[in-house]
């Protein structure tokens, strides 16, 4: 059975990152860009990453233009955007393909592993994976990193 843990994607700084490196770990990957009506969500991200982390959870930020060409920059622009505007310390992977010609293999596995299946519909949209690397949650865009939605399903994943 394929897991999170399976895949290495690059980092935002250009190296290599092994999702292995997250075994144990409860984490939300979420597709992110600077320029959405969604953006200001990296704020809810980053306190969930902040007050979480000391439980064993992190977010994954997937930066992607697949949504409106809303993340242009590269990939050190996006990263000095998050830093600058949210003070982004939760892991970012480089741009990445999320749908579409050219989908990354961790996104095929998420928008199949995950309920329901499907293609990502929009920026921001959150996948949850427990320590085992498995999907058991998928939340959509309007989903708000403060909802009590999210935050009971990730105090659920953590135990």
């Amino acid at each position: 059975m394929t897991t999170l843990h399976d895949f290495k994607l690059s980092g935002i700084d250009g190296t290599e990152r092994d999702l292995a490196d997250l075994r144990g770990k409860t984490v939300l990957v979420v597709n992110v860009a600077s320029r959405c009506g969604f953006t200001p969500q990296y704020k809810g991200l980053q306190q969930l990453h902040q007050e979480l982390a000391p439980r064993g959870f992190t977010v994954l930020g997937v930066p992607a233009n697949e949504f409106g060409a809303q993340e242009p920059g590269t990939n050190d622009e996006i990263r000095s955007f998050c830093e600058t505007n949210y003070h982004v310390t939760f892991p970012m992977t480089a741009k990445t393909v999320v749908k579409g010609d050219g989908q990354s293999p961790l996104y095929r596995w998420l928008t199949s592993a995950a309920t329901p299946a499907g293609d990502v519909k929009w920026n921001f949209e959150k996948f949850l994976i427990n320590g085992r690397g498995e999907v058991v949650g998928r939340f959509g865009s309007g989903v708000s990193p403060e909802s009590q939605e999210l935050r009971s399903a990730i105090q659920s994943a953590l135990g």
